[in-house]
């Protein structure tokens, strides 16, 4: 299962699970034309796939979400919570600074918090199974700016959160968090000349991480050659300072 898969990193997660052989559970809360065009994809590689929906910000949802996914597959050994508030591309920009705060927290921090413990239950008393949750690479060194100290605030939440659950479910659930650098996701094909330029100065690798690269981590992470890693906050950011 790996929410918000309707596009960026998300979808190519999904996709990186689907040609590993694993069927694919998709979610959306209002993109559903991405989620389709997701499904589609793989389906045309022969994956198994079904499309989940709900608003993650509502806390009611989060249980019957997961009742649904494991009604469909109760075999679902991964679960992988990248949904997360866009507040650099859409309306949300213009939202004031607590209210953006507030979103952070409803999906990226409290929705992650609730899923992974509800399908760390499921896991645990099935006796395996493979969380990964997202995170930021600046959260912990901190970055200038408005929208840094909003991220670094939620992403810091979900690190610790990660390291925590990790030793609550031990042995039987493992559970990792990546923390990506500067991905090219929507945000970063419209950047400025000054963004473009940062990334490179900041970047040893001197390029745009892709959400293709954060989708090969992600099937190493949940693979058996990883069976002995949990409890891990790993930077996937070329190399960039942290």
């Amino acid at each position: 299962m790996v929410t918000g898969s309707s596009s960026g990193i998300g979808r190519a997660i999904a996709l990186e699970l689907a040609r590993a052989g694993a069927a694919v559970g998709i979610h959306y809360a209002n993109n559903r034309a991405g989620a389709e065009q997701t499904a589609e994809l793989i389906q045309q590689a022969g994956g198994t796939v079904q499309i989940f929906s709900g608003d993650l910000a509502e806390s009611s949802r989060h249980e019957s979400l997961v009742d649904a996914v494991f009604n469909w597959r109760s075999d679902v050994s991964i679960w992988v919570n990248n949904a997360g508030v866009d507040l650099l591309t859409g309306g949300a920009r213009s939202l004031p600074y607590l209210e953006k705060l507030n979103r952070l927290f409803a999906v990226d921090v409290r929705a992650t918090v609730s899923l992974s413990r509800l399908a760390g239950a499921r896991f645990r008393e099935r006796g395996t199974g493979s969380i990964i949750n997202i995170g930021w690479d600046q959260a912990e060194r901190g970055m200038e700016g408005e929208s840094g100290e909003l991220f670094a605030t939620a992403k810091n939440a979900v690190m610790g959160f990660s390291r925590s659950l990790a030793m609550s479910l031990a042995p039987e659930v493992r559970v990792n968090c990546i923390a990506p650098g500067w991905i090219r996701t929507a945000w970063g094909e419209q950047a400025g000349e000054i963004w473009q330029q940062r990334v490179l100065a900041e970047t040893p690798l001197k390029r745009w991480g892709t959400p293709e690269d954060i989708a090969r981590f992600v099937r190493y992470l949940v693979s058996e050659d990883a069976a002995y890693l949990t409890g891990q906050v790993y930077y996937v950011n070329g190399g960039a300072e942290r």
